[in-house]
């Protein structure tokens, strides 16, 4: 856990969310500026910063969190009409929490390219 980073304080309880999910290994929230009706966030419990600096102990965990995503567009019936898992990587990629997340979006026609 980082200290100062705001996902790792959702994550512990220290800063709030409204919780979505719960697994070992991932934590599910609601966006708080969210881009279509359904935003969801999906975190690795364990702190990494990004996509790059996943090594092959995460494989599960990821996997996991796309099972999670699929999950999640089920129970908000998104999986009918469509919906898009997005990772953004560093400042040009559109990260902006220095903590691996996974966008879980839907409920609206998504466009592309995105912006």
């Amino acid at each position: 856990m980082d200290g100062e980073c705001i996902f790792c304080k959702i994550v512990s309880g220290q800063a709030s969310s409204k919780k979505i999910a719960e697994t070992d290994t991932l934590f599910a929230f609601e966006d708080i500026n969210p881009q279509a009706p359904t935003h969801v966030l999906i975190v690795p419990k364990k702190h990494i910063e990004s996509n790059l600096q996943l090594t092959g102990e995460d494989r599960e965990m990821v996997g996991e969190a796309y099972l999670l995503a699929n999950e999640i567009a089920r129970e908000r019936g998104v999986d009918k009409t469509g919906f898009r898992i997005v990772n953004n990587t560093g400042r040009n990629g559109g990260q902006m929490v220095a903590h691996l997340h996974f966008h879980l979006l839907g409920g609206r026609p998504m466009n592309w390219p995105p912006g």
